[in-house]
């Protein structure tokens, strides 16, 4: 770990771009075995250039989507200036998103378009926060809006964890005041996990606008998934305009909405 960090620091900002994804991917895929999880990926509606649209559960859904479709994460401000993991995500094509400003949330939005037309992948967490993988939050429709507006189509993504026996897992689990240290004893302590990663059919792709296409993406991703929909406040979560600054947990809300944010 400690060996893929300092190269990140290094080598991965003297490559060109299919490289750097390849050594994502790969690194990713690394870090889950180290941490004893097995990759099961469905890839049937992938596709170049799409908004991935996932649901979150834990910082190990970040590694799950770049072993497989390394992309960049629509992020919250601070991160940028945090210690290690800062610095990395800059180099890893990360979009910062600064929190109620509607000015910065028209560059992020061309940000976000450029880095689609040019055949990447964008991934954001729509729910705004981590749940216990149990059941699926609101999504706010205004994280999908960067790709509609560039005509480019939105590919869900469903996320589970389960035991070696079957079960859903809760290891992986990093919502309410679970901290870091916590989460990763609950995982090591498995002898097996398994990620899956389940594609579905694109959206956006028709006309929709951004309310029908998160509806539609939460709706398929809870199919995918095998879970219910949670009716929670279809309000701001933390991080978002009009709310105080979080903790500043590395999850939780990874990827404030814009402004305009259901």
């Amino acid at each position: 770990m400690i060996w893929g960090v300092a190269l990140s620091f290094t080598w991965l900002r003297l490559v060109g771009d299919a490289r750097r994804l390849r050594f994502r991917a790969r690194w990713a895929t690394r870090l889950l075995r180290i941490l004893g999880i097995r990759l099961e990926a469905d890839l049937t509606h992938a596709a170049p250039g799409v908004l991935l649209v996932a649901n979150h559960i834990s910082w190990l859904d970040i590694l799950v989507i770049n072993a497989v479709l390394p992309a960049a994460f629509v992020s919250k401000e601070e991160i940028r200036h945090w210690p290690v993991i800062g610095p990395l995500a800059v180099r890893n094509d990360t979009v910062f998103l600064r929190r109620g400003s509607r000015g910065h949330a028209r560059i992020i939005n061309a940000e976000i378009a450029g880095l689609l037309a040019q055949g990447k992948h964008v991934a954001v967490f729509p729910e705004g926060t981590t749940t216990d993988g149990h059941s699926l939050l609101h999504f706010h429709a205004a994280l999908l809006q960067p790709a509609l507006a560039a005509g480019r189509p939105v590919l869900p993504l469903a996320i589970s964890y389960w035991e070696a026996d079957g079960q859903r897992s809760l290891a992986p689990r990093y919502d309410g005041n679970i901290s870091f240290g916590e989460c990763l004893h609950a995982i090591l302590g498995r002898k097996c996990l398994v990620a899956r990663l389940v594609t579905t059919p694109l959206l956006g792709i028709s006309g929709e606008d951004r309310r029908q296409v998160a509806a539609a993406a939460r709706e398929a991703i809870a199919s995918a998934a095998g879970l219910p929909l949670a009716h929670n406040r279809p309000g701001t979560p933390d991080d978002l305009p009009g709310e105080p600054p979080s903790s500043g947990r590395p999850t939780g809300n990874p990827n404030p909405a814009p402004a305009d944010s259901v």
